[in-house]
């Protein structure tokens, strides 16, 4: 049995697939900067400074905070600005990728459209069809 396992974690697809992981997960927080730090301020400036995180619902009464940090402090409250927040990142980020993928994609359509040149006959090949077309005359 150990060694069956030792054979399916050692396979080409699950290394890669661990390999991925490790930097999917190292990437996420490049990927987070980016919108945050890039994306989210020039929206902000387009929308005229909003920021949707702080938005939040007090689910009681004596949560009596303006920022949501301090509010989840004084009890229970409903944070829709931080999922909206949340939610436009990952709409970003998949616009992105799928710029991404559709880019590739129509690399690798233009590399299979392009024809391959047919490769030259060996020279056996070209001198007997010479000899063949001789006495075919």
């Amino acid at each position: 049995m150990l060694k069956e396992f030792r054979e399916f974690a050692l396979k080409g697809n699950v290394v890669d697939l661990a390999i991925g992981v490790i930097i999917g997960a190292a990437f996420s927080r490049i990927v987070d900067s980016v919108v945050a730090d890039l994306f989210m301020p020039i929206l902000g400036a387009i929308v005229g400074g909003l920021d949707f995180t702080n938005y939040f619902i007090a689910l009681g009464r004596d949560v009596t905070a303006t920022n949501l940090a301090d509010a989840q402090k004084q009890g229970a409250v409903l944070a829709y600005g931080r999922f909206f927040t949340i939610a436009l990142n990952f709409a970003i980020i998949a616009a992105v990728l799928f710029m991404v993928v559709k880019a590739i994609n129509r690399m690798k359509r233009q590399e299979a459209a392009a024809p391959a040149e047919p490769a030259a006959p060996p020279a056996d090949v070209v001198l007997l069809t010479e000899i063949r077309d001789l006495l075919k005359k």
